[in-house]
């Protein structure tokens, strides 16, 4: 089963460019610029990586951004983690970038977003593996501040594919981000957000996204299980949910596998996902073979969540259906395979 996994064509949906940053690539970045880290080794730096909820994991993940400082930089992280994703049969990717974590630290916008656009193109030519751009705004930051990085975007347009919201969920509603949601649908960008795991008021927080923002998909979404009218909701506008087990064992202590497990027998289009693979220690692979493991899933389930992604990713439905005969083709001929 984890060969049949880690050889099959997949897409990967909820992965932060920032959550990529390696330790080796830091201390490199580091040495480069003149930045001095909190730690002596990449080993002692992993070691710090011991998350207990969202907040722990943040202070640690904004603090490493610091090395992140010229256009090459953003370049190689971009890179770097198109060349692992392609090593683990990803086909596809769509990629968050924070560009107020960056902004707020005297690195321009141009600088962020021109290096990671490079490093597509890039690696689409010599790797193989396409990718589309999400541009994340703050939640703890004001909604005054993603207007203006979203203004900012304007003559990028081309470069995205749509807009997302994260970093610390609480008191800070999708409401609040409202009118800039509102304008990014108007400039034809997709809109997605974070409703992390186990957050306050998280049930207003997802109906909020459907109901106020009319998100085209949710961000992680896992208590959404418990309302059935919220799940009647994702369903009948068959939202996809991006679901990132390992992550959320660092906070629920479990891959959250008995969730996903309920939401495709509810036909809810959950897919799976990396998160922030460099300091969760899995990139995709990992995670799926993490999650049947844990979940004791069948092969077919697994298909059905791969599948998944590449029906809810923001391509057209030709270049969809391409993606899916793709997985169809591999699981028909490891079929024919195990008969002859």
């Amino acid at each position: 089963m984890q060969t049949f996994i880690e050889k099959m064509p997949k897409a990967e949906l909820h992965v932060h460019l920032e959550g990529t940053l390696e330790p080796e690539l830091s201390f490199a970045l580091a040495a480069k610029n003149g930045v001095e880290l909190a730690y002596k080794t990449p080993e002692a730096l992993i070691a710090a990586y011991d998350f207990h909820d969202l907040p722990s994991f943040l202070s640690i993940y904004y603090a490493a951004m610091h090395v992140l400082v010229d256009e090459d930089d953003f370049y190689q992280l971009t890179y770097q983690y198109l060349t692992k994703a392609s090593s683990q049969n990803t086909l596809y990717a769509e990629l968050f970038f924070d560009p107020q974590a960056h902004t707020s630290r005297g690195v321009s916008f141009d600088t962020v977003i021109t290096g990671i656009r490079k490093a597509q193109i890039d690696a689409e030519e010599k790797l193989g593996i396409k990718s589309q751009l999400i541009l994340c705004f703050l939640r703890d930051m004001s909604a005054e501040s993603a207007m203006g990085h979203l203004m900012l975007a304007i003559p990028y347009l081309k470069w995205l594919v749509g807009v997302g919201l994260d970093s610390d969920e609480r008191n800070n509603p999708p409401i609040k981000f409202a009118e800039v949601f509102a304008k990014a649908k108007q400039l034809g960008l997709k809109l997605t957000m974070h409703c992390d795991v186990n957050q306050s008021n998280t049930l207003t927080h997802i109906e909020q996204c459907i109901n106020d923002i009319e998100v085209d998909r949710i961000d992680h979404g896992v208590n959404s299980l418990e309302s059935d009218m919220l799940c009647k909701l994702i369903k009948d506008k068959k939202l996809g949910l991006t679901v990132c087990p390992v992550s959320n064992q660092f906070v629920v202590q479990s891959l959250t596998s008995d969730e996903i497990h309920s939401m495709l027998k509810k036909d809810m289009l959950v897919t799976i996902n990396s998160d922030d693979p460099a300091y969760f220690r899995a990139y995709l692979n990992e995670n799926l073979v993490a999650l049947q493991q844990e979940g004791k899933f069948t092969q077919d389930q697994m298909v059905t969540l791969v599948g998944n992604s590449f029906t809810a990713a923001w391509l057209d439905e030709q270049t969809k259906q391409r993606y899916l005969q793709k997985l169809k083709d591999y699981t028909l001929g490891l079929t024919a395979n195990f008969s002859s």
